[in-house]
Order: C-alpha cells, then structure tokens, then sequence
C-alpha cells in the first residue's frame, strides 16, 4: 500500500510538472489558463445554473486538453525533425486546427450561455 502511494504521489508530480511545463514554455496555453479563470469567475458571479457551469468546465477542460496533446505533438515531430518528412508541417497544421476548432466551439457556447446573463444585466443597468 505504501509503495502504491509513493507510486501515485511521483506520477502526480510527473503530471504537475507537466502543467507547469505548459504554463512557464507555451504562450497559448498560459492565455487559455488566464481565459479559463475569467470564465470560471464569470459562472460564480453570475450565478450560473449547474448544467451551464458544467458546459463550460467540459469545454475549457476540452480546450486545454487539445493544447497539450498539441504541444506534445510538436515536440514529438520536432524530434524527428533531422529526418523532416512531407507530413512533418502538415501535423503540426493539423493540430492546430484542432485547438483551433474547439477554441472556437468553445466561444460559440460561451456566448450562448453566457448572452442571457448579459442581455438582463444591460437592460437592469438601463433601468
């Protein structure tokens, strides 16, 4: 049991490095963080019903998930690089496209969501 721990506990810290790895090299996912915290105070100020807050986790979780499998996709091609093969850029592409895809899914949920919050804080303003 103690060594099944000790197991858990150095696989957590390859995880959090990791994360930290993201956080401290990659640019887009530092904004991706920043923009995930904006939305997650935006569900507790505003109150947001439980399926909408739950939404909106899946979709920053989906995000952040495309970026890291994007980033290590990079470093994975940028390894083969000496032996750069046709398909080398057109990975890369592709993975961006990815992130790409579901950051703009993400918006588009964000603003459906997030749009009757607005709308009735605009007209009580207004009042």
């Amino acid at each position: 049991m103690v060594e099944e721990m000790k197991r858990f506990e150095r696989s957590l810290r390859h995880a959090l490095d990791g994360i930290a790895y993201a956080i401290c090299h990659e640019k887009n996912f530092r904004i991706e963080i920043m923009i995930a915290f904006f939305i997650l105070a935006l569900v507790f100020i505003l109150k947001l019903k439980n399926w909408e807050a739950i939404m909106l986790i899946l979709m920053i979780m989906w995000v952040l998930i495309a970026e890291l499998i994007n980033t290590v996709l990079e470093r994975v091609v940028d390894i083969l690089k000496p032996r750069i093969h046709p398909y080398a850029r057109l990975i890369k592409d592709l993975m961006a496209a990815v992130v790409l895809i579901s950051s703009i899914v993400a918006v588009i949920i964000g603003v459906i969501i997030f749009y009757p919050y607005f709308r009735d804080l605009i007209i009580f303003l207004q009042a």
